[in-house]
């Protein structure tokens, strides 16, 4: 609900509106017209700064809205004392004679005067009577101040249900009702028709029932915190409080129409529950009047207008914000998907090279151990090769000397055949045939050792016999050296 700044109250058969310094009063005469009257209020806070200030502004804004309230029903009352024709009283007269011009006036303050006096009087001074009587049975003081403050809140509830059910003033709760429907149509943003009128609810949060409510709850308050035990110094001080009470309460009243919280909501929800004793429900006519009085005094199709723009740029505004939001979150998202794809990259990148290492580890030691092998092979195969070329050098060199030995024995054996010669000419022959057929150092050394070798017998006289032990011992001997 967007505040419209607009204030009202019900008079008699109709409605004033007050919007900054300009009123206007709608009232329905007997004749079915409809009479508007503009006027102009300028605060006394245009000439009094102080009184722009939270707590004195409210001070200010009851007595000018008591000062406003007395003209305006004494405007809506002329109409029907016109057509009734009622003579002047006595009273009137004498007041006419003393003031003249200003009688009215006069009459208008005595009144109000009067009415202040009746209201401390019966919510303020009666409760607090009432309490005291309970004194002997109540000892807490806080205590009996709340007490003091339920009697007065039940007083006034009482109060205002006995004379709702006058018939004048049952038509001024209908114009109450038209008055606050009437507001809440604009805040809510309809247009002010009779139709979108009647759809509106009878209650307000800034409706003046609320800000009696108020004035009772923050009195009870205040009140706690008077301790002066002389009952009639008690009086005059909760007197002397109530301006400063009203100016709490209008503070409280002005944030509620300017605020939706839930703490508001609750707290003024008592106030606007006995706003159902003080607005009724009013018939179209009643309505009319409510609409060319706001009409008066304010540009509702302006206000209307003002208020779709300035939603339209907030939720515009709204929606620029979510959707750069939004975007911005896509935005992270997308650079969240892109840092995640990319660590996802480097991980399997890393994994990868992980694996390239590991199998290249692998590869390498597969590749050493196969190159051991392969050496070992390598190693194994020439040593192989080359204990069978020693193999094979060492019997060429055995066959050699074995052929070299068969010639010899075969060239001795045809010599002692032809010679007859005995064993020593045969030992000398052979020393000669050594002589002609010199032998290698190993075969020297072999025959050298001769004398050690156990296969040869000194008593055998067959040459041949002889060198085939020669022969053994020589390849034995090669055999311990491999």
């Amino acid at each position: 609900m967007k505040p419209s700044g607009i204030g009202g109250q019900a008079v008699i058969e109709g409605v004033m509106m007050k919007n900054k310094d300009e009123y206007a009063i709608a009232v329905r005469k007997p004749n079915k017209e409809i009479v508007i009257e503009k006027s102009t209020f300028v605060s006394a806070a245009e000439k009094y700064k102080i009184f722009k200030l939270p707590i004195f502004r409210g001070m200010l804004s009851f007595v000018e809205s008591m000062i406003i309230g007395s003209r305006t029903l004494t405007f809506s009352a002329s109409f029907f004392e016109e057509e009734e024709e009622v003579k002047p009283s006595r009273m009137e007269k004498a007041f006419s004679k003393i003031f003249k011009e200003k009688a009215e006036s006069v009459i208008m303050g005595i009144t109000m005067l009067v009415s202040v006096i009746l209201a401390i009087g019966i919510f303020i001074l009666l409760p607090g009577f009432i309490a005291g009587l309970l004194t002997e049975v109540v000892q807490s003081r806080v205590l009996l101040t709340i007490i003091e403050g339920c009697i007065r809140i039940l007083l006034f509830v009482s109060y205002v249900a006995a004379i709702s059910q006058i018939k004048d003033i049952k038509r001024m709760f209908m114009y109450h009702g038209a008055e606050h429907k009437t507001i809440n149509c604009i805040e809510r943003g309809y247009e002010l028709t009779v139709e979108n009128v009647k759809r509106q609810s009878r209650e307000h949060k800034r409706c003046g029932t609320s800000f009696m409510f108020i004035v009772m709850f923050v009195s009870i308050i205040f009140f706690i915190f008077i301790r002066v035990e002389q009952q009639w110094l008690r009086y005059v001080i909760r007197v002397l409080l109530i301006p400063v009470i009203a100016g709490v309460s209008y503070e409280f009243i002005r944030l509620a129409g300017r605020n939706e919280s839930k703490i508001v909501n609750i707290l003024s929800r008592p106030g606007m529950w006995l706003q159902a004793l003080t607005t009724k429900e009013p018939d179209n006519d009643m309505i009319e009047v409510a609409i060319q009085s706001v009409e008066a005094v304010f540009d509702w199709k302006e206000f209307l207008n003002t208020n779709k723009a300035k939603t339209s740029r907030n939720k515009s505004a709204r929606k620029t914000v979510k959707n750069s939001k939004t975007n911005n979150g896509n935005e992270n998202s997308k650079l969240n998907d892109n840092s995640s794809k990319e660590n996802n990259k480097i991980n399997q990148n890393k994994n990868i090279n992980n694996m390239k290492i590991e199998e290249t580890a692998e590869e390498i030691i597969a590749k050493k151990e196969s190159l051991k092998a392969k050496s070992k092979v390598v190693a194994d195969s020439t040593l192989q090769h080359l204990e069978a070329d020693k193999r094979n050098d060492i019997e060429e060199q055995n066959n050699q000397k074995k052929d070299d030995l068969s010639k010899d024995n075969k060239h001795r054996s045809e010599k002692h055949k032809k010679s007859g010669n005995n064993n020593s000419k045969s030992s000398e022959g052979l020393k000669a045939s050594d002589k002609k057929h010199p032998v290698d150092e190993e075969t020297a050394a072999a025959i050298g050792e001769l004398k050690g070798n156990p296969y040869i017998d000194e008593e055998e006289d067959d040459e041949i016999l002889r060198a085939l032990d020669r022969y053994l011992f020589i390849n034995e001997k090669s055999k311990e050296e491999e």
